[in-house]
């Protein structure tokens, strides 16, 4: 069982730049395909950005590419999602997620099996 741990959220104001990162319970992400996904109010759970288990595949929403960047440091077993360029339409609870089965790419949502709790980003206009 994986268990992840998110840090890092807070209040920006718009056009600025925060980090995410996400810890994981032991060792393991060093072997899992991780992402990112956030949910507004009123909204659906959606995808920001996920990266396979050797780094070498990464994916980004339309929405956040070339603002967003998403990396995995496998000797601490931690995620990160650097954020920059902030808008207010990124303002919502941000999820650390790693899928279910080791050595996968991380292309299907579904596949995702292990959640953080989630941390709150808000950007200010």
């Amino acid at each position: 069982q994986v268990q992840l741990v998110e840090s890092g959220g807070g209040l920006v104001q718009a056009g600025g730049s925060m980090r995410l990162s996400c810890a994981a319970s032991d060792s393991t992400l060093s072997r899992y395909a991780v992402g990112w996904f956030r949910q507004a109010p009123g909204t659906e759970r959606e995808f920001v950005a996920t990266m396979s288990w050797n780094r070498s595949r990464t994916r980004y929403a339309d929405s956040v590419k070339g603002r967003f960047t998403i990396s995995k440091d496998n000797a601490k077993g931690e995620v990160y999602l650097d954020m920059k360029n902030l808008k207010p339409e990124d303002t919502a609870v941000y999820y650390c997620a790693a899928e279910k089965f080791p050595y996968g790419l991380g292309t299907h949502r579904t596949s995702f099996g292990y959640w953080g709790q989630g941390t709150q980003v808000t950007v200010s206009s």
